[in-house]
């Protein structure tokens, strides 16, 4: 009897819409969280990008180990990313003196770099590829970049450019609309709009997260940041509860 191969399961989330909802929750949670480590606790950009890091160094190797997929585990090292892209994104903007233009320009080219050192080592940046732990660690370098730079950008559009974080939110959301245009009517690498969708969450998230935690005098609700921070991490959990995520199928199977 010839023996029917298992499909290859990746560590990774299928990427469904629920997927997308709990991104925009936790990069919204980075935003609260990291703001609420660096300025509510007084540990400063640098301390915080310390801490965060080193948070997120242990949630990648307890991924990276892992044998299967886990939600809980992968979902917390996204967040693990969120809070250092923040606490980093604002030491490059504000303490490195180099602007929003310049922390952007800079994360930029590092996210590039990744892709391209990634794509040059395995041929794809495919998220259906990260079925092995070098695929995983470039996985996870390419979202702590893209993290950084979403919140840099967020930043950059509701304050450099004077929008405020309501319009910051119109013209991630936007374009975001854009991405899902692309992928519905159009032929578009899937792979050029995954990336492109998961680089623009992050800037949503954090104009959101702004908008909740900042003064009123500053265009924002003014509610606690440790009050915002628990609110979302309620609403990840339950998303997960509510819909279970299941791990993707790699490429070719």
């Amino acid at each position: 009897m010839t023996k029917v191969a298992e499909p290859v399961l990746s560590k990774v989330p299928e990427v469904t819409l629920t997927f997308w909802i709990i991104k925009i929750a936790a990069t919204t949670l980075g935003e609260t969280g990291g703001d609420a480590v660096s300025m509510s606790m007084n540990f400063g950009y640098l301390l915080g990008t310390v801490l965060f890091a080193a948070i997120f160094f242990m949630a990648v190797v307890a991924q990276v180990r892992a044998r299967h997929f886990h939600p809980l585990l992968y979902w917390l090292t996204i967040i693990a990313t969120t809070t250092v892209g923040t606490t980093l994104a604002d030491f490059a903007d504000r303490s490195l003196g180099i602007g929003y233009s310049g922390g952007a320009s800079l994360l930029f080219v590092l996210l590039l770099g990744s892709l391209a050192v990634w794509y040059k080592s395995l041929g794809s940046v495919s998220v259906s590829t990260v079925s092995s732990p070098k695929a995983e660690m470039f996985y996870w370098v390419t979202i702590m970049f893209s993290q950084t730079l979403g919140t840099a950008l967020g930043d950059w559009t509701a304050d450099t450019a004077g929008l405020g974080y309501g319009g910051g939110a119109i013209v991630f959301s936007l374009l975001l609309g854009v991405v899902v245009a692309g992928y519905f009517w159009t032929n578009i690498s899937r792979t050029l709009l995954f990336w492109g969708a998961f680089i623009l969450t992050r800037p949503l998230g954090a104009v959101v997260g702004d908008f909740l935690d900042k003064p009123l005098d500053a265009g924002g609700l003014a509610l606690s940041r440790y009050t915002a921070s628990v609110a979302l991490i309620a609403f990840i959990l339950a998303a997960l509860a509510i819909f279970p995520q299941h791990a993707g199928k790699t490429a070719g199977h």
